[in-house]
């Protein structure tokens, strides 16, 4: 039985799936943001320094990729919540692979190692 998350025609090669899924600086910042725990949209367009319709285009693909929930619950307003899918959260060691290697990388620029 297949147990496929996405319909998209993954690439062959493991790298570029992971650069296809997550690639986007706005997909890895979500990411991110929400290993921090569950977030609402305006939490994340306060954190991302993008504009609501690239926040927005990048939530809707992440969902459907099954990197991310979206919860909306019945209420006026209505309020939205995102989380990690338990394949999100996979990507833990990624994202903190890839903030020490920015770090390292500062560190050779003459930068200071300031968390995002």
């Amino acid at each position: 039985m297949e147990n496929k998350i996405t319909e998209k025609e993954l690439l062959p090669c493991p790298v570029a799936v992971m650069l296809q899924i997550v690639g986007t600086r706005c997909k890895i910042l979500i990411v991110k943001y929400l290993l921090e725990g569950t977030k609402r949209f305006g939490e994340l367009r306060r954190l991302i320094p993008l504009s609501q319709k690239v926040i927005t285009a990048n939530l809707r693909e992440l969902e459907a990729d099954g990197i991310i929930n979206r919860k909306v619950y019945a209420e006026v307003p209505p309020r939205v919540e995102y989380s990690l899918t338990e394949v999100g959260l996979t990507l833990k060691d990624v994202v903190e692979h890839m903030a020490q290697w920015g770090n390292y990388y500062k560190a050779l620029n003459g930068e200071d190692n300031t968390p995002c």
